[in-house]
């Protein structure tokens, strides 16, 4: 799996986000998500939020995904 493709799966899970998406092995990476629908929620709620964005993904194709999620100050 290529961090594009994750970024895009996000973006369009959560069409209002910023997403950043890092790696370079094919199978550990780093996502920032910074998104109004984050707004007072806890940080677990805003890791849900990102994970069911990637539906099935972390079967087989993504190892490990490093998560730093916000709401827009």
């Amino acid at each position: 799996m290529e961090a594009l493709t994750i970024k895009k799966l996000i973006e369009a899970g959560l069409p209002d986000a910023t997403v950043e998406v890092l790696g370079d092995d094919g199978q550990h990476f780093d996502a920032r998500v910074e998104c109004p629908s984050f707004s007072g929620k806890s940080l677990i709620a805003q890791h849900k939020m990102v994970y069911a964005t990637l539906g099935d993904s972390f079967e087989g194709a993504l190892h490990a995904l490093s998560l730093k999620t916000s709401a827009p100050r």
